[in-house]
């Protein structure tokens, strides 16, 4: 095969390493474009590659004018636009395939190459991973490599050689955008097309029916990263809050409309005690405008270039959403106290919205609620007697935590409650809440992450998908809404421990876990370590930091004027060395190549006929036939024809014993040019 390779014509060789870094190029693409997309470029090439082994003719304009056509019409089928940034990378990816088949000439292969320098960087469209990172870095050198190859116009020259040329061109380029990267002034991200904002990602929803977060359960990426100051807290204590789910139409639970959830005074405010906790967040992009913190933290955590408020449900929510990694402080306190601890005129009509259940939804459970309030011991009980009774239903009922529970049909809680049992998170919640209000006792479902496991190469923790959780919350006369998590007392490892629901995994990462777990799980946290040490210095590498670099390097009160003069004098003074080191490099040119100029250069002036790369013995030969000719005198000839001989000994004729160093003869003939006597024009 290879010597086949070997054997083509250069144009066919030259245009098969073209089309394999454009598949490089294009492949991470594959999983988030259209398959009849995926399925258009990769036939587009093969097709290519085949007319370039056998030497087949490229298929005329009606050919390529019909793709085009089928191409904008599955488009605007499949995205129903031409906009945006999905239909722009679609149109992109198969129009730089078929472009390829107009690769005729050099001026068709720029535009492919200039084509496919756009197509690389839509990968960070939809990935900013240190491995695409990667992958882009291999398919620019080899951009690069057919660039620097398609300039070679002499034979077959080899591929290594163009290669070596373009990774010397990447390198001597590196320093330059690294500090670009450094201080060029940083603006808001140029990716994110607001059209795309809310496009459809794994994550928690605005909404949940039942069965929807068990399917996260499956999915290991990283939600978020956190850096706790100090010693972190109890592994019970790791809520991080998202949606607050509190109006239930039987099937669906949904956040309470912003008219009703503001019923509640103003008395409901936040009140924290005790130390607080300190942290750091590196939330992962989730198209989504929640900000995740701890419950419960009082002040705003900081988001570069996002405005974050806090909603009536105790939620911090940003302007716009999150389409990319962010990094924000926060300061949350384990002990709180939140709503209203009096349920009296306005207030009690607002608690009446946590307590409403849809008729016809759940006869059973209604009728345990019924039964239950029948108990003396509970006929009067408040809240927290009521949700104690439950909470121990719940560990002695034989209820049992799950994976793969099923949708629930009509009657969810029913289900839950008297027939199958079990259930994940989500429908424990759901179950517990509709109980706790069939018992007039307000309640909500609070939806986010729960727990975490710690990164021991980086000492992060790390916040999966898979730990997307569903809770509760009740309210109780003199503490307002307390936290109730009825899974804790079904599956107590869930929440109190490291435990969780795992994933399954490949072939090859099952094989390797058999044999030791133990390595499977350092090479798992080593890259995630790695990575985050790419979010942390590269893809949050925010504007406040760079003003905090100016501040290290002596600025008092750095402003984007220092970063601009900063960057200008960087500027010049990277020119002026470049200038300095061009007039270096000039003096170092081969010195006796510069006095052989010299003297080309005089017997120009003279009127003699001097061949562009004539040798000195060919021009002490023009001389001697000058001199002959217009009868000069022979001794002034005789000088120059000798001192043209000896400037071709000392380049050609080996050293004599005893002579001088090289660099002093040639200093000497440097100064005899200078004294001799040439020809009149």
């Amino acid at each position: 095969m290879l010597n086949r390779l070997n054997a083509l014509p250069r144009d066919a060789r030259d245009t098969l390493f073209l089309l394999a870094v454009i598949a490089w190029v294009v492949m991470p693409q594959f999983g988030k474009l259209p398959l009849w997309c995926s399925g258009l470029a990769a036939g587009v090439l093969l097709w290519r590659g085949w007319l370039a082994v056998h030497g087949r003719p490229l298929p005329g304009k009606w050919w390529l004018l019909g793709l085009v056509a089928v191409t904008l019409g599955a488009t605007l089928y499949t995205h129903r636009t031409l906009l945006g940034r999905d239909a722009g990378v679609t149109l992109i990816v198969v129009l730089l395939a078929l472009k390829t088949l107009e690769l005729r000439a050099r001026r068709d292969a720029f535009v492919i190459f200039f084509l496919g320098f756009f197509t690389m960087l839509t990968n960070f469209f939809f990935s900013q991973s240190l491995l695409t990172a990667a992958a882009m870095l291999l398919g620019l050198l080899g951009l690069l490599t057919a660039l620097v190859n398609a300039h070679m116009l002499v034979g077959r020259p080899p591929l290594m050689a163009a290669l070596k040329t373009a990774s010397g061109m990447a390198l001597l380029g590196a320093p330059i955008m690294a500090v670009l990267f450094v201080l060029f002034p940083r603006m808001a991200p140029l990716w994110g097309i607001p059209s795309d904002a809310m496009t459809g990602r794994s994550g928690l929803s605005a909404s949940m029916q039942v069965g929807n977060i068990a399917s996260l359960v499956l999915d290991s990426s990283i939600a978020m990263r956190i850096k706790f100051e100090g010693r972190p807290p109890p592994q019970p204590d790791l809520y991080f809050r998202g949606p607050v789910l509190s109006s239930f139409d039987g099937l669906e639970w949904r956040p309470l409309p912003a008219r009703l959830s503001q019923r509640l005074p103003a008395t409901s405010g936040l009140v924290v005690s005790g130390a607080p906790v300190n942290y750091v967040v590196t939330l992962e992009p989730n198209n989504r405008p929640w900000i995740f913190v701890m419950d419960a933290t009082p002040a705003a955590p900081r988001v570069p270039g996002l405005v974050i408020t806090l909603s009536p449900d105790l939620q911090w929510l940003a302007n716009r959403p999150v389409t990319d990694i962010v990094r924000y402080s926060a300061s949350s306190y384990p002990n709180f106290r939140y709503g209203p601890v009096s349920a009296t005129g306005n207030t009690l009509i607002g608690l009446q919205e946590y307590v409403d259940l849809p008729p016809g939804f759940n006869p059973r459970t209604l009728q345990l609620a019924a039964d239950l309030r029948r108990d003396p011991r509970l006929a009067t009980a408040g809240a927290p007697v009521l949700a104690a009774a439950v909470m121990d239903r719940l560990r002695t009922g034989g209820y049992r935590y799950t994976l793969a529970p099923g949708v629930s049909g009509q009657h969810s809680a029913d289900e839950f409650w008297f027939d199958t049992r079990e259930g994940f998170c989500e429908h424990i919640a759901s179950a517990f809440v509709i109980l706790m209000r069939a018992l007039d006792v307000p309640a909500r479902v609070v939806t986010g992450y729960q727990g975490g496991e710690l990164n021991g190469v980086d000492g992060f923790w790390t916040v999966r998908q898979s730990d997307a959780h569903a809770w509760a919350e009740i309210w109780q006369t003199g503490r307002g809404w307390v936290r109730v998590d009825p899974t804790s007392a079904v599956a107590p490892s869930r929440i109190g421990t490291l435990q969780r629901l795992a994933a399954p995994q490949g072939v090859l990462a099952g094989a390797l876990g058999e044999l030791s777990p133990d390595l499977v799980a350092r090479l798992r946290q080593g890259w995630e370590a790695v990575n985050n040490r790419w979010n942390q210095w590269v893809l949050n590498y925010t504007q406040s930091r760079q003003l905090d670099l100016l501040k290290d390097l002596g600025f008092a009160s750095p402003s984007w004027e220092d970063l601009s003069y900063l960057l200008i004098g960087i500027v010049v003074f990277v020119s002026l060395c470049g200038a300095a080191w061009t007039l270096w490099e000039r003096t170092q040119h081969d010195p006796w190549l510069r006095l052989l100029g010299r003297a080309r250069r005089k017997l120009l002036s003279a009127g003699l006929p001097v061949p562009p790369q004539a040798a000195p013995r060919e021009l002490a030969r023009l001389v001697a036939q000058r001199i002959v000719l217009s009868g000069a005198d022979a001794t002034q000839g005789q000088a120059l024809q000798d001192w043209l001989l000896r400037l071709e000994q000392w380049r050609y004729a080996p050293a004599s014993p005893g002579s001088a160093p090289a660099r002093a003869r040639l200093a000497t003939l440097r100064r005899e040019f200078n004294q001799l006597a040439w020809p009149d024009p």
